[in-house]
């Protein structure tokens, strides 16, 4: 009996030992905030190829979600009491890294000092949450989409080659990410290229309805065309938004290549796959015990121009032979 409990326990733990499982206590914990989507899409299997992407790397990196790795989703179906409240509970959870996307840096600057945080977010130099990008200092590091007018210009530079009597543009976006270093670099932009431009703000949490009423709106100012900013949230409603403001006849350039694939008409955007990779380092690294403030910020320099031809052919537009020959992709 006791040979036979022996054996028993030696294959037990031969096949705990294979299965790579560890100790509770051992593992490490990621929390992710993302406040405009389902935490449901935060997962290795996500419908979301970004999350996929994110997971991928950590994965071959070593980093083994349910194994070595805790992972705690801070999405949407939380932030009913606000993003601040929000935030406030996730550093009290005391995680080991934070992975902060789209708006919420500023917050989590604000709530703590400790405790390390990766995030996706727009000029990290401008918003105070680094010294620079070689070397951030402080709890701080990540990837940055934008550093300054480039990619509103770019945008607005394209969208007036698609419709070159642009002079009036309705932007879209979020109050919070207007008023912060949003709002600046899209005004530098658009007075460089001699646009004038009107944002048309959002509050969080939004609904569709929002969306729909903000874009009733410009359909009644007189814009010639608009501009719809960078956020997650954009990306979660980006089906409705296309075809409302397919509804008021207006030519638009999005964020994100996803657009196209639901309507949209142009986008100019970075590539998102790659930047949660690169994120994936960054909470590799730190993970091992590497200090975020040691860890260059990444600056997003892929950028792909998506066209949909349906949608040009709906609002009677010829699309330049020169938009066509540099496009990375194009729907018919």
């Amino acid at each position: 009996m006791r040979r036979r409990e022996f054996i028993g326990g030696t294959i037990a733990a031969a096949l705990l030992s294979r299965a790579g499982a560890q100790p509770a206590a051992s593992r490490k914990r990621l929390a992710i905030y993302s406040p405009s989507e389902p935490s449901a899409q935060m997962q290795e299997d996500s419908e979301n190829r970004y999350y996929r992407a994110l997971f991928a790397e950590l994965r071959r990196l070593g980093q083994i979600v349910d194994d070595n790795l805790i992972v705690e989703r801070w999405g949407a179906e939380k932030a009913g009491a606000g993003a601040p409240a929000l935030v406030e509970e996730v550093v009290r959870s005391n995680p080991d890294v934070i992975y902060v996307v789209g708006l919420g840096a500023l917050l989590f600057k604000r709530a703590t000092s400790t405790i390390p945080v990766v995030a996706l977010t727009a000029d990290p130099v401008a918003q105070g949450l680094a010294a620079s990008l070689a070397r951030p200092g402080g709890n701080f590091t990540g990837v940055s989409v934008d550093t300054g007018p480039s990619i509103h210009g770019k945008r607005i530079a394209l969208l007036r080659e698609m419709s070159p009597k642009l002079g009036r543009l309705a932007f879209i976006t979020l109050r919070g990410a207007w008023e912060g270093p949003q709002g600046p670099s899209v005004r530098a932009a658009a007075s460089a290229a001699g646009v004038e431009v009107t944002p048309f703000l959002v509050d969080f949490p939004t609904t569709e309805a929002s969306y729909q009423d903000l874009i009733d709106r410009i359909g009644s100012d007189g814009a010639d065309a608009i501009m719809v900013g960078d956020s997650p949230d954009v990306m979660t409603k980006r089906a409705i938004i296309t075809a409302k403001i397919a509804s008021i006849a207006l030519p638009a350039i999005y964020p994100l290549a996803d657009f196209v694939d639901v309507g949209g008409l142009m986008t100019y955007s970075f590539d998102l796959v790659e930047l949660n990779k690169r994120a994936a380092n960054n909470i590799d690294a730190i993970l091992r015990g590497t200090s975020p403030g040691e860890i260059p910020f990444y600056q997003a320099s892929k950028f792909e121009l998506a066209l949909n031809l349906k949608a040009a052919k709906a609002l009677s537009l010829d699309v330049p032979a020169t938009l066509l020959a540099s496009a990375d992709r194009v729907v018919e």
